[in-house]
């Protein structure tokens, strides 16, 4: 008996953690998408920046008396980087100095410059993305 309470238990509170997870998941992809319309990094303007100069640079306002951590700040990135689906913490190589970050790399597709930017940008600490990433087709 307390082995089939103890599995009802395990199976709501895994259902529940699924429930959980699927909410902030589709709550984060609305906001990157958002984010991606705001600092203009959609595949037209990424390709438009990657034809014109090769990069894509992007800024945002830092905040007041905000400490800057570069090894924090390439690993905050990177986690976000291995968390994505879409994105190769692997082929994406993240730097960070003074919270002016360089990633270099390739990605499969435009718009998937443009994601990288944008979870880089949206790092606590950073002020400045320069991507010199390219766009390569898969295998």
């Amino acid at each position: 008996m307390k082995a089939i309470f103890f599995f009802l238990l395990g199976a709501v509170a895994g259902a529940y953690a699924m429930y959980v997870h699927e909410g902030r998941e589709s709550e984060a992809k609305g906001s990157v998408s958002a984010r991606l319309r705001d600092w203009r990094l959609d595949p037209d303007d990424v390709r438009a920046d990657l034809g014109k100069t090769g990069e894509v640079v992007r800024a945002r306002a830092r905040a007041a008396g905000e400490q800057i951590n570069d090894l924090r700040i390439v690993a905050t990135i990177k986690a976000k980087y291995l968390l994505d689906r879409e994105l190769s913490a692997t082929d994406i190589h993240v730097q960070s100095k003074n919270g002016q970050v360089a990633l270099n790399g390739t990605v499969s597709a435009p718009e998937l410059v443009g994601k990288a930017t944008a979870l880089a940008l949206d790092t606590e600490g950073v002020s400045n993305v320069t991507a010199r990433i390219s766009v390569q087709a898969g295998p």
